[in-house]
């Protein structure tokens, strides 16, 4: 099968024309149509050998302009074997047919119905036949060829990850790169110069500059100052077909910012501060924030500050606020206008980063004076002792002495006090304080037993201004003496033997002997009272006496006190050594003993013991003694 486009035969009827025609029939030349055909010539020769050479080409490659709108055919296929009686149809298949490309099927002819975008698509993959008009049947067979779109300059450069942003930091050399940008062409980039991109600065200069090739943005003057000014916006363009006129183009911007670096030291504002604080600011306030600027930003503008010297050491610190970088002056110690009425500081601040390659531009640090002045404040009156401790003995006089305490007017002023007692501290009053001289005595007869200790404030109040009350402790204890007597617990019974005689030596359980509570302090240590239970005219009465005394420190002291207590007594029946017996079964149930007697009976027993003729005179004299 031959096949012969209309361009490409157009060219070879031309040549026809030239040669003789054995020649033209020797290349397949129809003289009359102009179509490529077989020859008539039986005779084999070179030519022969040059006609079947020449159909053996294959034309399997045709192009398409993108865009193009034209009505005249884009190809005109025909084949040999078609004599032009009709016979012969067309038939075309694959990529686009019918619906891009359609063909005359008595001509051969190819239109394209639609406009071809070798972006979206490049080349086209058809076939082609020629069929019986009546049985369809292939009179030869299928030959496939491609229709190739060719690139027309219809799309401008675009930069596909624009806007962009970018930093470099201040103070850079000349020449340091910011950045490069990147357009795409999406035109053929293998055919002619539509896809040749070159890049300029439309707007940004002097500042930076781009390289036309690459893309590559760099800083076009050295030393740039982000503090003279921080960001620039750049328009970068790439236009096509190497700059050219006639070119596209595209745009984008580039905002760059300048980054800071530490090129500027801390500066005070001023070189001299004052600031007045009261005398009655607490510790660990605030007296004063200083601070020193800093045209850098971030951790270039960290600093820290120090106090060099000053008077008054040890009063105050400095910090610095890690949020504002302001130095912070704290108080130390308590405020004393009447000891020292102003202090003077010399404060430095110190950036904390410093950029060794910026140190030229040094030192990174400022000083600054600071001067406090304390201002004056009415203060409370202050006692001397805050706490003080008073004696006082429980049988002292009404009215009597016992202590003084003392406040004074810390101001200059020294204004004269006034004392009185808080009453919420002696609900009872018993005791007073002159108002002048802050002596404490006795308002009422005291008692330890009921209260040792007194626990009282005392105010101190500024005679000139009332409002200013200072306040004191003063403890106060009750010092004991020997003003209670002893006291039986529990009631005591004792036995009297049914047959004693007048004179006569009494049962060995007729006598107890018990303990008795002193509601006194011992003298050293606790002591014991005897309890001595004599009978006397039949009756029976207890004398008590403290133990421990010595007589020669009796004299000194309150004298020793006795409590008497008559204690019930019972009849009983003895035997011949004195041991008691019960007077009788009925009795002895009927009168019961408690659990009192019990003891006192035992302690009798116990005490009496081998003492079986003792009288009554002579029993008081034993117990009696130390």
């Amino acid at each position: 099968m031959g096949w012969c486009c209309s361009g490409i035969c157009t060219a070879l009827a031309l040549l026809a024309l030239l040669l003789p025609l054995r020649e033209r029939a020797c290349l397949g030349l129809n003289p009359s149509s102009g179509d490529l055909e077989k020859s008539p010539l039986s005779d084999p020769g070179p030519w022969e050998a040059l006609h079947r050479h020449k159909r053996s080409w294959v034309w399997n490659q045709f192009f398409v302009l993108e865009e193009y709108t034209g009505n005249e055919p884009l190809y005109v296929l025909h084949s040999d074997v078609d004599k032009g009686d009709g016979k012969v149809k067309y038939v075309l298949s694959g990529e686009g047919a019918t619906s891009i490309f359609t063909i005359d099927e008595n001509t051969g002819d190819i239109h394209a119905t639609k406009r071809l975008d070798r972006e979206a698509q490049a080349y086209y993959t058809l076939q082609a036949q020629a069929v019986d008009r009546l049985t369809n049947l292939p009179v030869e067979p299928k030959s496939e060829f491609v229709v190739k779109v060719q690139d027309i300059n219809d799309n401008e450069p675009k930069f596909l990850d624009g806007p962009y942003l970018a930093g470099v930091p201040e103070m850079s050399p000349l020449g340091t790169m910011v950045v490069q940008v990147a357009a795409t062409d999406a035109d053929d980039p293998t055919y002619g110069n539509s896809a040749r991109v070159v890049y300029s600065i439309i707007h940004g200069q002097p500042y930076f500059s781009v390289e036309p090739k690459t893309g590559v943005i760099r800083t076009a003057l050295p030393n740039m100052d982000r503090e003279t000014r921080d960001q620039y916006v750049l328009i970068i363009q790439a236009k096509d077909m190497v700059g050219q006129m006639g070119g596209l183009s595209g745009t984008t911007s580039v905002t760059v910012t300048l980054t800071d670096v530490n090129d500027n030291p801390p500066r005070f504002t001023h070189k001299n501060y004052q600031y007045t604080v009261p005398e009655s600011l607490p510790v660990q306030s605030v007296v004063a924030r200083i601070k020193a600027a800093d045209a850098d930003i971030g951790s270039n503008a960290e600093m820290d500050y120090r106090i060099m010297d000053g008077d008054g050491p040890g009063m105050f610190n400095i910090t610095t606020d890690e949020d504002t970088q302001d130095g912070v002056i704290i108080l130390l110690k308590p405020l004393d206008f009447e000891t020292k009425s102003s202090f003077s500081l010399r404060i430095e601040a110190t950036n904390r980063n410093i950029d060794s390659n910026f140190l030229s531009l040094g030192p990174f640090s400022d000083t600054t004076s600071v001067k406090v002045t304390v201002e004056d404040v009415n203060e409370a009156p202050v006692f001397s002792t805050p706490l003080s401790k008073m004696v006082i003995s429980e049988d002292a006089k009404v009215g009597t002495s016992i202590g003084r305490v003392s406040a004074h007017d810390p101001d200059t002023t020294n204004s004269a006090i006034r004392y009185s007692i808080d009453r919420n501290t002696d609900l009872e009053r018993f005791f007073n304080v002159d108002a002048h001289s802050g002596v404490i005595s006795t308002a009422k007869p005291l008692d330890r037993e009921a209260n040792s200790v007194h626990n009282l404030t005392i105010f101190a109040i500024e005679h000139q201004d009332p409002a200013q009350i200072g306040k004191g402790i003063t403890v106060i204890t009750v010092l004991d003496i020997n003003d209670n007597a002893p006291v039986f617990a529990i009631d005591y019974e004792t036995l009297l033997c049914e047959h004693t005689m007048p004179g006569q030596v009494r049962p060995r359980n007729s006598s107890a002997v018990g303990l008795a509570v002193d509601k006194d302090e011992p003298l050293s240590g606790h002591h014991r009272s005897v309890l001595l239970l004599c009978f006397v005219d039949n009756t029976a009465s207890i004398l008590t006496k403290r133990g421990g005394f010595r007589r020669r420190e009796q004299r000194s002291e309150a004298p020793p006190q006795q409590y008497q207590h008559t204690v019930g007594t019972r009849c009983v029946t003895a035997d011949s050594d004195g041991v008691a017996l019960s007077c009788g079964a009925v009795a002895y149930t009927s009168t019961g003993l408690s659990t009192g007697a019990l003891l006192a009976i035992l302690g009798c027993i116990i005490t009496l013991l081998g003492k079986s003729h003792v009288s009554t005179t002579e029993c008081h004299k034993q117990w009696c003694l130390e």
